[in-house]
């Protein structure tokens, strides 16, 4: 088996854009997100005062994610859009006030070149890269809407095998706040295979306020879903081709729900939702619709 090459760990282009686009098919349904794509780190940020290796591991990025995304958009001919930055640099998967957007310390690790970084240098990042990754969503979604199609989101994301010397024993998982109508299929469709074992809301909870799906899915009243692959399993590109495979025709299959095809506002479990994209809330006050 030939193992997925590591995202480049510094630019070849002088400044390069703070994410990358895959345009797709014209028609698709679905769009697809990857926060955590890369763990390159700008040259003005030399190496963050970090090892070479630390910036190999998942504290970087997220291993695998990316190549699964590539390969799942090329077989269903959905759009992506995809960062090109290191969640050290700043964690697009996270809301511009989240205590956590810049990292001083993660799993274990000090990240020397953020231990100063004050309110001024956190929106110059915010400006540089964050922004302008979340506006490639935000547009992504606007053509989508203005051809008359109601995009669905999926995010991928991968997760450890082992987290604090505790095996997680889930191959993949399926994140969800209050909007069910793709997670609950999803996990359905993944669960009639007895061989895997699916997480829901493993191994964390859906329930994040002002991260990319909060965003853009839950404020904009579009279905989605986060998916967290195990990196072990989509460490080559054997492992990144069954799943992108896999999961290619289940949301095939999933295409066909009209629900997931409406602009229908939900709830949160995180706090009360400033809902852009529309003001009936199809749950009646309750967390799971």
């Amino acid at each position: 088996m030939r193992s997925i090459p590591e995202e480049a760990l510094e630019e070849t282009d002088g400044v390069s854009a703070p994410f990358i686009r895959i345009p797709g098919d014209s028609a698709s349904n679905f769009i697809l997100l990857c926060d955590h794509a890369s763990n390159r780190v700008p040259k003005e940020f030399g190496d963050l005062g970090l090892p070479r290796g630390e910036l190999s591991r998942h504290i970087a990025y997220d291993p695998g994610a990316a190549a699964v995304t590539r390969r799942l958009a090329a077989r269903i001919g959905a759009p992506a859009v995809m960062s090109t930055f290191s969640r050290l640099v700043i964690d697009p998967n996270r809301g511009e006030d989240d205590p956590t957007l810049v990292m001083r310390l993660s799993d274990g690790a000090l990240v020397p070149g953020n231990v100063h970084a004050d309110g001024r240098e956190k929106r110059r990042r915010i400006v540089r890269f964050h922004q302008p990754y979340h506006a490639a969503i935000a547009a992504e979604i606007d053509d989508r809407l203005a051809r008359g199609i109601v995009p669905a989101l999926i995010s991928i994301h991968s997760f450890t095998p082992v987290w604090r010397g505790r095996a997680r024993p889930w191959h993949i998982g399926v994140l969800w706040d209050c909007d069910r109508r793709l997670a609950a299929p999803l996990i359905a469709a993944l669960a009639a295979d007895p061989a895997l074992d699916v997480g829901d809301n493993e191994p964390y909870t859906g329930a994040l306020h002002g991260d990319t799906l909060y965003r853009h899915g839950t404020r904009r009243g579009l279905a989605h879903a986060l998916i967290e692959l195990r990196q072990d399993l989509i460490a080559d590109d054997e492992g990144a081709d069954a799943w992108a495979a896999r999961l290619a025709t289940i949301l095939t299959d999933l295409d066909r729900l009209e629900n997931i095809h409406e602009i229908r506002c939900h709830r949160s479990r995180t706090d009360p939702v400033d809902c852009i994209g529309g003001q009936n809330f199809a749950d009646k006050g309750g967390d799971r619709p």
